[in-house]
């Protein structure tokens, strides 16, 4: 079987599907690997440590998706300008892609029907359940974890305040206050990260168990006034709310965020649509020279006003949706995501073909696509197709 690993086009983003330790494993487990000549680059990874470790380096990205029958990304296919070509349109039916794709969120929509339609296998990365034995495979925790780290520390640069407390001879500058609404990996991280920096930290999650480790970092909890009944989905995840409990844990976060310097949001639901929990009046209400960072915005994001992959300023707040945080730390995220993705193909593949149990629980959370149909449960329904 043949990988294909393909230099990603999103801008800025310096991530590679696969390291030369990687690619070393792929061809001991009797794999050809195609990489693009220079995909590893922006990571540290040079092309002829792909060669040393077995790889066969192409230049043109057509030539990779003609030969391979898995292709190995990091972000969802794009428009190509260079080539003047959708990286959709470069594959061709029986093929699978593996990659974060996204597929509930609306901006991918387009892109998630045409691959269905040109008869591409896809599998996305953010459906991996968060189970036991998938957690060799949960690229999104991986980058969840150097999303929450260096979240903060964007949010903290386009700051025009110290972080910390300060002592100077004039006197005391009061340390910052940042919330971080949706406490789970890339929470975690971002709680962790902004209490190193010196701030006051505060956390709200639907779930109990999230506010309990948020509690457990030196975080002040915010009630959401969710009932837990209502709160916790299958796996612990968070669960869909109600309009009307939606709309009661907006006002119970209203006066908090307001008060705030850094919010981070990272309210996910698997595979659907991030709930919207700041809307536009809460940001007009905020201080001016905070900073919002929204790294649910894969997903839609968690503030109304976010933009999409950009970095805005509305109402002397600051938004950032930028949307590929880990890719901002390339060289570690890449060793994390490569070595998931590893473990991922091994398990997908026996006897040197692709098999999909679509009773494994695996399988059935991240297949998107297979045999011309859409089957992701959450792009269905946010296309109204259930």
């Amino acid at each position: 079987m043949i990988i294909g690993i393909p230099k990603e086009i999103m801008h800025d983003e310096a991530r590679v599907a696969a390291t030369p330790e990687t690619v070393g494993k792929y061809v001991n487990d009797g794999f050809e690997v195609l990489v693009e000549t220079g995909a590893g680059e922006g990571a540290l990874y040079h092309d002829e440590d792909y060669v040393k470790a077995g790889a066969t380096l192409v230049d043109n990205p057509q030539e990779i998706y003609d030969r391979a029958e898995l292709i190995l990304k990091v972000k969802e296919p794009l428009m190509n300008e260079q080539k003047g070509k959708h990286e959709v349109d470069m594959m061709h039916e029986g093929q699978t892609l593996v990659t974060f794709i996204h597929p509930a969120s609306p901006v991918n929509h387009e892109m998630v029907k045409r691959l269905a339609a040109r008869g591409v296998t896809a599998i996305t990365l953010d459906g991996i359940p968060r189970i036991s034995r998938a957690q060799s495979m949960d690229a999104l925790t991986s980058m969840s974890t150097c999303a929450g780290y260096k979240g903060i520390l964007m949010a903290a640069d386009m700051m025009t305040t110290f972080v910390p407390q300060m002592f100077t001879a004039v006197g005391q500058i009061k340390p910052a206050k940042v919330l971080v609404i949706g406490v789970g990996v890339a929470g975690l991280q971002a709680l962790a990260t902004a209490k190193r920096l010196g701030a006051i930290t505060y956390a709200a999650d639907i779930r109990p168990m999230a506010s309990e480790n948020a509690s457990s970092l030196g975080a002040k909890v915010i009630d959401t006034t969710v009932p837990s009944e209502l709160a916790v989905a299958e796996g612990g995840y968070a669960n869909r709310l109600p309009h009307d409990v939606l709309l009661r844990e907006r006002e119970a976060l209203r006066e908090t965020i307001q008060e705030m310097d850094i919010v981070f949001c990272s309210a996910l639901i698997p595979g659907k649509i991030a709930p919207i929990i700041i809307t536009e009046d809460m940001v007009k209400g905020m201080k001016k020279g905070s900073v919002i960072v929204d790294i649910s915005i894969d997903q839609g994001g968690n503030c109304e006003l976010t933009p999409k992959g950009g970095i805005e300023k509305k109402y002397g707040v600051t938004l950032m949706g930028v949307k590929n945080i880990p890719g901002l730390l390339p060289t570690s995220s890449t060793w994390m995501f490569s070595n998931n993705l590893y473990n991922l193909v091994k398990y997908l593949v026996k006897d040197g073909q692709i098999v999909l149990d679509r009773t494994d629980e695996i399988i059935q959370k991240s297949l998107v696509c297979v045999g011309g149909e859409l089957v992701h449960a959450g792009a269905r329904e946010a296309m109204g197709l259930m």
